[in-house]
C-alpha cells in the first residue's frame, strides 16, 4: 500500500459515488456555474454571521451528496472535514448536525485532498464502506479572519487572491459506480521565507512541486500519463511559477494539461485579482468541475494537488513566514466496482 516514502496506492479502488457542491451569488456569475448543484442569491444564506453560513454551505454539500448516492445517511461510518476559521469550528457544528462519527482536520487550502486521501486509506484498508469528505470557505469569514474586514475597502496587490464563498463534499464507497481514486501522495512542509500574506501564489507554488514531483517518481510515471495536473488555489501567480519550476526540474508539462482550480472558477472580468483562493476552491473545483470531465470523459485520469498556506493570524502577527503543503490525489475513471 505504501510506495516509495509519501505514497499511498489503493488497490481495492475506492469509488466517488457521488457529491455535493454549493456556491455564492458571485460563484454564480463565475466561468462553471454549472459545476454547483446549490447556488445562493446571497453571502449571509438567512444566518447572522458569515460563519454559519460557511456551515450551513458545508451541511448543504453533504446533504445532497447524500441524497444523490444509492444509501441513508445512516450507512455512512465517518465524515472528514476541516475549513480555516478558528479552530475549524463551522466545520465541526456542521457535523454535529450531520450527526455522523467525526475526523476534524486541518491543512489550510489543501484540507480537501487530504481529506479525500484519509477516506480512500480507510476505506481501501477495510475500515468503513463509506465515509464523506468535505470542506467550505466563506470570503467575508476568511477575510477578516486573516486580513480586514470587508467593511474596511483595503486595497490589495495583484497577488492577492479571493477566497471562494462555496463548499464542496465527496461520497467514498468501497463500492459501487463512479470516479476511482487510485493513490495519494502526502505532502511536506515547504517554507521558503515567504512572508506576505497577499502572495499565497508565490508561498505554495514550491510545495505544490514538491509533492508532483515526488507522487510522479514514487509512482514510477511520467507527467504526461494525467489528462490533467490541477492544483487547488495557486492563481496566476502561483501557477505561473510552478509551471517554470516543473520545467526547471524536468519536467516538460503542458500549459493545457496544468490548471488551476483558482484560475477556472472565476471570468477574467471578475475581481478576483490572481484568482479565487480558500478551502473551498479546490473542493469545489474538483468535486464540482474537474470529475464532472472524467464521467463525461473528457479526460481519464486526473491528479487534484490541493495546496494549502498553513500560517495563522498569530504567525502573522509575529511576523512569521509562511510554511505551505500540498497533497495530492489520483483520481481516474472508473466503472461499476463491486
Amino acid at each position: 500500500m505504501l510506495k516509495g516514502h509519501r505514497t499511498w496506492i489503493f488497490d481495492n479502488k475506492p469509488v466517488i459515488i457521488s457529491t455535493g457542491t454549493v456556491g455564492g451569488p458571485f460563484e454564480a456569475k463565475g466561468k462553471i456555474p454549472e459545476a454547483f448543484d446549490i447556488l445562493h442569491g446571497d453571502t449571509w444564506l438567512e444566518q447572522d454571521s458569515f460563519e454559519k453560513a460557511q456551515q450551513v454551505m458545508l451541511e448543504e454539500a453533504c446533504q445532497h451528496a447524500i441524497k444523490n448516492s444509492p444509501i441513508q445517511k445512516e450507512q455512512v461510518e465517518f465524515f472528514i472535514g476541516g475549513d480555516l476559521i478558528n479552530q475549524i469550528t463551522p466545520t465541526t457544528l456542521a457535523a454535529k448536525t450531520l450527526d455522523i462519527p467525526y475526523f476534524g482536520i486541518f491543512s489550510a487550502c489543501a484540507t480537501s485532498m487530504e481529506g479525500l486521501a484519509l477516506a480512500a486509506f480507510i476505506i481501501n484498508a477495510g475500515g468503513a464502506n463509506y465515509i464523506l469528505s468535505g470542506t467550505a470557505s466563506h470570503n467575508s469569514a476568511t477575510e477578516r479572519q486573516f486580513r480586514y474586514p470587508t467593511e474596511y475597502g483595503g486595497q490589495k496587490p495583484p497577488t492577492a487572491q479571493w477566497t471562494v464563498t462555496g463548499a464542496g463534499c465527496g461520497l467514498l464507497a468501497k463500492a459501487g459506480s463512479g470516479p476511482v481514486v487510485t493513490s495519494a501522495t502526502i505532502g511536506k512542509v515547504v517554507d521558503l521565507g515567504i512572508t506576505d500574506p497577499f502572495n499565497m501564489g508565490s508561498a505554495m507554488a514550491p510545495a505544490a512541486v514538491d509533492t508532483i514531483i515526488t507522487h510522479l517518481k514514487e509512482m514510477g510515471v511520467d507527467h504526461s500519463y494525467y489528462d490533467l495536473i490541477v492544483t487547488g488555489d495557486l492563481g496566476k501567480v502561483g501557477r505561473e511559477i510552478s509551471f517554470d519550476l516543473l520545467h526547471e526540474k524536468g519536467v516538460p508539462i503542458k500549459e493545457e494539461q496544468f490548471e488551476d482550480c483558482g484560475i477556472a472558477i472565476y471570468k477574467e472580468e471578475q475581481p478576483v485579482l490572481s484568482g479565487g483562493s480558500g478551502t473551498a476552491s479546490s473542493a469545489v473545483g474538483i468535486y464540482g468541475h474537474y470529475l464532472k470531465k472524467l464521467t463525461e470523459g473528457k479526460v481519464k485520469r486526473i491528479l487534484a494537488v490541493a495546496t494549502g498556506a498553513l500560517h495563522s493570524p498569530m504567525s502573522m502577527q509575529q511576523k512569521g513566514s509562511i510554511p505551505c503543503i500540498a497533497h495530492a490525489v489520483s483520481i481516474e475513471s472508473g466503472s461499476d466496482i463491486s
